[in-house]
């Protein structure tokens, strides 16, 4: 049986995946709520499926939703494309980035602001579909990721740079032994376990924290829901013993119960790097590369400590790690 899909349904679909609320999706769209709550009904009803799980932390997708998801990127991607060809436009430089309240978000609309006539596009991504992956699969010209790790290698001619070391922070609710800290020696975590429910994920990211344990002594305990940073932040506000990480340039949700701890000597960096395909020859890939490169900081990496795989890339001395 032939369905006839709504790419209006399905925008508001994706919406909702990204940004993990009906409401913030729903600004995002630039209508109402109960718009965004319908069409996603109209969508589930077509499918004869559930597409969302609502909980109190937001919506993630469930099964049938995951699967439908980079099907409705490529129809929206290929209804864009499709538009842009009837009316003859220029294609923007389309970029990568794995969600909307991350650093690699952050860094691409501090180039926008400053060169606004840039025609370039942010792509979000999830865990479901990776920056990478979207790199991989042709959907955008280049990714804000981990150039190294995950299930499945990048091919020979991705070229990586890098673009920001992203020092990660230790999150504990107000009662938390470590509550009264501003900073913690790393070396002081050292058999506590940390709880990243991100890192089940076989990626790039999940490989970091592996080896980031494998360096520390820090059990990284991955076990509950997938949800959004919104429900970690309540989990930990709450709870006596629990600890996550964060990162800097990702925008935490702000909690009265929440402490934030500078982690240090040394102090692990998530290795985010901007790649590209050595064959790509988008007119505007250059002058981001560019931009990339006068704004890399690498004048923190002698205190940082990145996996292995990553020093030579962001100029991290192996010394840092130990090695």
């Amino acid at each position: 049986m032939t369905v006839d899909l709504d790419l209006a349904a399905l925008r508001a679909f994706v919406a909702v995946v990204e940004e993990e609320q009906f409401g913030h999706a729903a600004a995002v769209l630039g209508i109402s709520q109960q718009a965004v709550s319908k069409r996603v009904a109209k969508l589930e009803s077509q499918l004869g499926v559930e597409l969302l799980d609502r909980g109190h932390g937001g919506s993630v997708p469930t099964g049938a939703g995951a699967r439908l998801l980079p099907h409705a990127r490529s129809l929206l991607a290929g209804a864009e494309a499709a538009v842009r060809a009837a009316r003859e436009q220029v294609r923007p430089l389309r970029v990568a980035v794995l969600g909307k309240r991350v650093a690699a978000t952050e860094l691409m609309e501090f180039y926008l602001a400053r060169h606004p006539h840039a025609e370039t596009e942010i792509v979000i991504s999830n865990m479901i579909t990776t920056s990478r992956e979207a790199l991989r699969s042709g959907l955008v010209d280049a990714a804000l990721a981990r150039a190294y790790g995950g299930p499945v290698a990048l091919p020979d001619d991705i070229v990586a740079a890098p673009a920001f070391l992203e020092p990660l922070y230790l999150l504990v609710g107000k009662d938390h032994p470590f509550g009264g800290r501003s900073t913690i020696a790393l070396r002081e975590i050292a058999g506590r376990p940390v709880w990243v429910p991100g890192a089940a994920v076989a990626s790039e990211w999940a490989d970091f924290y592996r080896d980031l344990s494998a360096f520390s002594g820090i059990p990284v305990d991955t076990r509950g829901p997938l949800e959004g940073m919104a429900g970690i932040v309540e989990r930990i506000a709450d709870s006596p013993s629990l600890m996550t990480f964060s990162g800097d340039g990702g925008q935490t949700p702000w909690h009265p119960n929440v402490r934030r701890l500078m982690i240090v000597d040394p102090t692990p960096a998530y290795p985010l790097a901007l790649l590209w395909s050595a064959g790509n020859r988008h007119p505007r890939l250059r002058h981001l590369v560019e931009h990339v490169a006068d704004n890399y900081n690498r004048d923190i990496a002698a205190a940082c400590w990145v996996p292995e795989a990553d020093e030579a890339l962001f100029g991290v001395p192996a010394a840092v790690a130990g090695r």
